[in-house]
């Protein structure tokens, strides 16, 4: 392990002797560690170009299995410092306007039940790779792929258009009246939902002549989706229970309540391995619980203390 930490050191600095004054070691012990690393592999992994230090081939495909090591190294000992039988870090990954806008909200109940496990939440749009993200569990869009992971539907989603106010009463020379009057506004769109709006005016009856439903601005996420229609750029189309909150105080409104439901709910999903963990089903059936009273009463988080 020491002597992979050096290589790490050494690789990313590219320099022995910066690798180093990090380790806090002399450069002879550095260059004796990878010397000796290098013995027992039977390869070089790193070579002089002038007075350059670079990584072979082979240093260059070894060193993401060694961050992998260490990282994984380093996470096992901030779970074993926090674990007490009951508690410990528990790594959640999330799509990120879910995680701000439904889940955070959440969180003050779930401390309050289980004061001993800490949360490391990670965001992002595609889908996590548990061994590489080293995540415990995930909330995703749609059911997991692959026989190794578990997966438990937490919530449907309902998707619905919404402007602001000001769009509504036409104050730009277009009021919204019939659902073909959306032709004259800017519809916005989710990068990895391109045909959300085609969908909603197909389910709407505007079957035809609807190649508008394609233009206007396209956002990464829906919280920018959702910013961009409270500043009046155009209608968003978004799950209504991301903009629960919007709609309770009429910053944003919906001109046509015909919700289509998606075809892929979310899930919370784990590796099968993790199932009997005290802090997976602890949170397993506390999330459950909440996504259970978020069906019976939508308006809840909208006066949640936590908020």
């Amino acid at each position: 392990m020491t002597a992979l930490r050096g290589f790490e050191a050494a690789a990313r600095r590219l320099s022995f002797s910066r690798a180093a004054e990090e380790l806090g070691v002399t450069q002879g012990a550095v260059s004796r560690q990878m010397r000796s690393l290098e013995d027992l592999i039977g390869k070089p992994l790193f070579r002089r170009v002038g007075r350059r230090l670079v990584l072979t081939a082979a240093g260059e495909a070894f060193l993401p299995e060694v961050k992998a090591i260490l990282d994984h190294a380093e996470r096992a000992t901030l779970e074993i410092m926090a674990f007490d039988g009951h508690g410990g870090l528990l790594s959640i990954g999330m799509p990120p306007t879910f995680g701000s806008r439904w889940l955070v909200p959440r969180l003050g109940r779930f401390s309050a039940r289980f004061p001993g496990i800490d949360l490391n939440l990670v965001t992002r749009i595609r889908r996590f790779d548990f061994d590489a993200d080293q995540l415990d569990a995930a909330i995703q869009v749609g059911p997991p792929e692959g026989e190794h992971l578990q997966g438990i539907m937490l919530m449907g989603e309902e998707m619905v258009p919404v402007c602001s106010p000001v769009i509504r009463k036409g104050d730009a020379g277009h009021p919204l009246k019939t659902i073909a009057d959306l032709r004259h506004h800017s519809l916005l769109h989710l990068s990895t939902r391109p045909e959300a709006w085609v969908e909603w005016l197909r389910h709407a009856g505007l079957g035809e002549d609807i190649d508008f439903a394609r233009r206007g601005p396209v956002f990464e996420q829906f919280s920018m989706v959702i910013q961009a229609a409270l500043a009046g750029l155009g209608i968003a189309m978004v799950p209504r229970f991301l903009v629960i909150e919007e709609l309770a105080t009429r910053r944003l409104i919906i001109p046509f309540d015909l919700p289509v439901a998606s075809p892929d709910p979310y899930y919370l999903v784990y590796p099968k391995r993790f199932a009997a963990l005290p802090k997976i089903v602890q949170f397993r059936d506390w999330i459950l619980q909440e996504a259970a009273a978020d069906r019976e009463d939508p308006q809840a988080l909208a006066a949640s203390p936590y908020l």
